[in-house]
């Protein structure tokens, strides 16, 4: 685990398994408070499926280290000094569209949520979490999952059916997700579709999690239903 702003080790540990045969997520701390970001890599060091190793103070830095060390997985905090967490997000997933991200803050502001969503994050966690909720949430992410806390899920679920605001945005998919899907649609396997478009299957994998982060599902059957009813699909 590295201390403070952890340019100790710029080079990628190798892949690594917990004792009993999982995979250890490597796992980079950004937050603009030493206190916070130490106390989320102290969490992260009492579990045996996450190995901290990178802290960033601000989001620039948490760009560069992202691009220098390869996490699987950033704790991305939401309001730091010259780049925020939104847009250190966003830089990031530029440069390393596999890699996933959570936003932990402590504001619940539902703008907020929604930009941290609309350029890719995966998850939006609050520091006030319980551990095990924060751990639970974190774990879900680095299995290919989206996670809200509770708190805020409800909200948003509250919004869209009062009617009362508008209900959040699905981010619209690119050509190429589109494609990807309409092959799920048709009922081929990961390696069929990447055969079909002359892809390795971990691109189509790649490009089907960014299709349930847009989509905000977790699985490939409630992907295309509901990409039919927005009409990502053509029907029949």
């Amino acid at each position: 685990m590295t201390d403070g702003h952890a340019h100790d080790d710029a080079t990628p540990e190798p892949a690594r398994t917990s004792p009993a045969g999982s995979p250890v997520h490597r796992t980079l701390v950004a937050d603009d408070h030493p206190i916070v970001r130490q106390g989320i890599a102290a969490l992260l060091a009492t579990t045996d499926d996450f190995v901290v190793v990178g802290q960033a103070s601000d989001g620039h830095e948490a760009v560069a280290l992202a691009e220098s060390l390869e996490p699987d997985l950033i704790v991305m905090d939401l309001r730091m000094p010259g780049l925020d967490g939104v847009e250190a997000t966003d830089a990031v997933l530029a440069l390393r569209p596999s890699t996933r991200v959570v936003v932990l803050t402590t504001y619940e502001s539902d703008d907020s949520i929604l930009r941290a969503i609309e350029v890719g994050a995966s998850g939006y966690l609050l520091k006030a979490s319980p551990e095990d909720e924060l751990l639970a949430g974190l774990r879900a992410v680095a299995a290919g999952q989206v996670a809200l806390a509770p708190a805020m899920a409800a909200r948003l679920v509250g919004r869209a059916r009062t009617g009362g605001e508008p209900a959040p945005r699905v981010s619209p998919l690119s050509p190429r997700e589109t494609e990807v899907l309409a092959l799920v649609a048709e009922g081929c396997s990961n390696r069929e579709i990447g055969r079909r478009l002359f892809v390795g299957e971990a691109t189509v994998k790649t490009h089907l999690l960014h299709v349930f982060e847009k989509l905000g599902v977790n699985d490939r059957t409630r992907a295309v239903t509901l990409a039919l009813e927005l009409g990502h699909l053509p029907r029949g």
